[in-house]
């Protein structure tokens, strides 16, 4: 297996790389409230200036990027991770980025007369509407509760799946779109909701705020699980901080493989390249975006 090659660096606290057809990278900056490119021979440039705090990126079915923006984090000197909501802070959103001009529309602020914390992740469906966790902000003495949600890329239709949640953070789809995969940070759970139609996930029984069951847990030590990307055999990758490792996850929760990075907090993982085994890694301590070749490819995305 290759070892991890640094494209880019300056990248602030990078997140949410997208692999796009022209081999460049789209991906956040949560820290300095933009979303850069980054191109195949890492020169970094200014896709969009969304302000706030832009995390997941996806691409949807008009060809336009959706942003999971989690409304801004202060940062501080000696940091990398952001310690509590920005002070100007109001609320998390979900934002259309056209693909041209990186132009930012917001489509979203709250679902059922509550707003929207911190969107994190988000994931499309083969018919076009997205899954998308919210993280919740974390204060100096409590924290807001995180949630699931599914909502439609023309902002008519947003709705709760699930609430409350912990910390989900990360989230992807089985290649059969029949599994819906979210990572908890905090817990560093790795769960798995069935999928019963667009937008529906299997009911709850026993009194439980969600329907996942645990398929993966980190390896015994402190570690949080970040984003993830689906293999085309339907292992999860999972990024896993301070531990400073990708963990692959079979469907059944073993752990097939540790991949360690050059950072302790390696937050996300996408797959491109004409065989999709280019895995590209934000490695957001150090602000660095970084590339390797996995030994298996990774999932073709439904429009991307």
């Amino acid at each position: 297996m290759d070892e991890v090659r640094i494209l880019a660096s300056g990248l602030g606290f990078p997140e949410g790389p997208v692999a796009m057809p022209d081999g460049s990278v789209i991906l956040t900056d949560i820290r300095n409230g933009r979303c850069p490119r980054v191109a195949p021979d890492g020169t970094v440039s200014v896709f969009s200036a969304t302000g706030g705090g832009p995390n997941g990126l996806a691409v949807g079915p008009d060809g336009a990027l959706y942003l999971c923006n989690n409304g801004g984090s202060r940062y501080v000197e000696g940091k990398s991770m952001g310690q509590g909501p920005h002070p100007d802070y109001k609320h998390g959103s979900i934002q259309r980025l056209d693909a041209k001009t990186g132009e930012a529309r917001t489509l979203y602020v709250e679902c059922d007369g509550h707003k929207l914390s911190a969107p994190n992740d988000l994931v499309f469906d083969k018919q076009g509407g997205f899954y998308f966790t919210d993280l919740g902000k974390r204060y100096a003495r409590h924290r807001d509760h995180g949630g699931v949600y599914y909502a439609l890329p023309d902002g008519s239709k947003i709705v709760c799946l699930s609430y409350p949640f912990l910390s989900p953070n990360g989230c992807g789809l089985s290649p059969d779109g029949k599994i819906l995969y979210v990572a908890d940070t905090v817990s560093a759970r790795l769960y798995a909701f069935d999928i019963e139609a667009p937008g529906v996930l299997a009911k709850t029984s026993g009194g439980w705020a969600h329907s996942g069951r645990v398929v993966g847990g980190a390896p015994p030590s402190h570690a949080g699980f970040d984003s993830l990307a689906v293999l085309a055999n339907g292992n999860i990758a999972v990024a896993t901080l301070t531990t400073g490792k990708i963990t692959e996850f079979s469907p059944q929760g073993a752990i097939v493989r540790e991949v360690a990075v050059p950072d302790v907090f390696p937050t996300n993982i996408c797959f491109g390249g004409a065989d999709m085994r280019t895995a590209y890694i934000t490695l957001s301590d150090k602000g660095q975006l970084g590339v390797m070749q996995w030994p298996t490819p990774g999932l073709k995305l439904n429009f991307n």
